[in-house]
């Protein structure tokens, strides 16, 4: 291997992920070298990685595509409306995007009746909003595939919270939850309560209907997915998954419904919607 050019191990060190690059540069300096190169880091960043920057409604400095690489793993607030951030996950590089709770279709949300609009320190966005009171409980959020990685899986998540001492009736009736791309679906239910997570030590796993790439079946067994509480304090609660081919341009409907019981509900506070590769 130390006979090799350098450029020669750069180029098998691109064909990785960003994940393998950085467990080689500690294996051998001829390896760490490579790992610092402009030529393998250019190609673990998304192909529009340009067009990422130029959304940013922040300035993007940086030195070395290594650095920018890195800095992409930060969600950036891009400018449309300061409702969503794009980022690239470190372990792979694909783009992730995460819409706040403006972005998002809430029943009922301008009616201060039933929702309240509030800023809050410890989100990446200005606002998120609280359930005061509903019978009826419906939250969709909408993407195009076009600006998604090509030839990934992806999972969605509703981040939450429950207010504990203002929340009511979040146990009673499980929300369905769905993915939609086409005549693929993704179901499933889930509880809300703060009672129905566990802390999120390792990647979450749970049972679920698994989408089959390239698969243009519809599933329509529904299955009960578990939520989990990250570091933040924020709760995950998965909604579904989906492969996107990136061969044409598709609508992915996200949503969350408790609208079968009669019972009142208050208590939850939604800040976003994650689009994440799996």
């Amino acid at each position: 291997m130390e006979g090799l050019p350098a450029d020669c191990i750069a180029d098998i060190l691109s064909r990785g992920t960003p994940r393998d690059v950085c467990k080689s540069a500690v294996v051998a300096t001829v390896f760490r070298m490579a790992a610092e190169s402009d030529v393998v880091w250019d190609k673990l960043l998304p192909p529009d990685y340009e067009d990422m920057i130029s959304k940013s409604v922040s300035p993007v400095t940086y030195k070395s595509k290594k650095e920018l690489f890195f800095k992409l793993s930060t969600p950036l607030l891009i400018d449309r409306g300061l409702n969503i951030t794009i980022s690239i996950d470190k372990a792979t590089g694909k783009k992730c995007y995460m819409l706040s709770a403006r972005e998002l279709y809430i029943a009922w949300s301008a009616n201060p009746l039933f929702w309240c609009w509030k800023p809050v320190t410890r989100s990446r966005f200005a606002e998120i909003v609280e359930l005061r009171m509903t019978s009826w409980l419906e939250v969709e959020g909408k993407i195009n595939t076009r600006i998604l990685s090509p030839n990934t899986m992806y999972r969605v998540y509703l981040i939450v919270q429950v207010a504990h001492h203002r929340a009511y009736g979040l146990d009673v009736v499980p929300c369905e939850v769905s993915v939609e791309v086409d005549e693929l679906c993704s179901r499933g239910t889930v509880m809300l309560s703060h009672n129905a997570c566990t802390k999120r030590s390792s990647e979450h796993v749970c049972d679920r209907n698994k989408v089959k790439e390239g698969s243009g079946s519809r599933f329509e067994d529904a299955v009960s997915r578990v939520g989990c509480e990250r570091e933040d304090g924020w709760l995950e609660r998965e909604l579904g998954e989906f492969y996107n081919e990136g061969m044409c341009e598709k609508e992915v409907k996200m949503s969350l419904r408790e609208v079968n019981g009669v019972h009142l509900k208050g208590g939850l506070v939604v800040e976003e919607l994650e689009i994440r590769p799996v």
